[in-house]
């Protein structure tokens, strides 16, 4: 079992900066890659990035290239999502989750937080 629990959301003007973090906790994570994945409100839940917990291995939704970073501390256990030149496609619930395997797909992944809201005004 893998408990992660997500912060950072909040509202911010379009063009301005958030960073996420998400604390992990319970299994080794080596065996992991850790995700962010974003649901807007009637759209279906979006791969934004993945780091794989031991390598280091980065993947990244098309639209986040260049915008996003995604990084991992692993003395804290701790993932973060630094999001810059923040656009208002970009507001939705996000939500870290860690699986087993290098993968975009959410089904890959086994276990979720909560989520944090990112809202950006136009």
């Amino acid at each position: 079992q893998v408990r992660v629990v997500e912060s950072g959301g909040g509202l911010v003007q379009a063009g301005g900066s958030l960073r996420l973090s998400c604390v992990a906790s319970g299994r080794t994570l080596s065996r992991y890659t850790m995700g962010w994945f974003r649901q807007a409100p009637g759209k279906e839940r979006e791969f934004v990035a993945a780091v794989d917990w031991r390598a280091g291995f980065t993947d990244y939704q098309d639209s986040v290239k260049g915008r996003f970073t995604i990084s991992r501390d692993y003395a804290k256990s701790t993932m973060y999502l630094q999001m810059n030149n923040l656009k208002p496609e970009d507001t939705a619930v996000y939500y870290c989750a860690a699986g087993v395997g290098f993968s975009p797909r959410a089904s890959d992944f086994e276990f979720w937080g909560q989520g944090t809201q990112v809202t950006v005004s136009s």
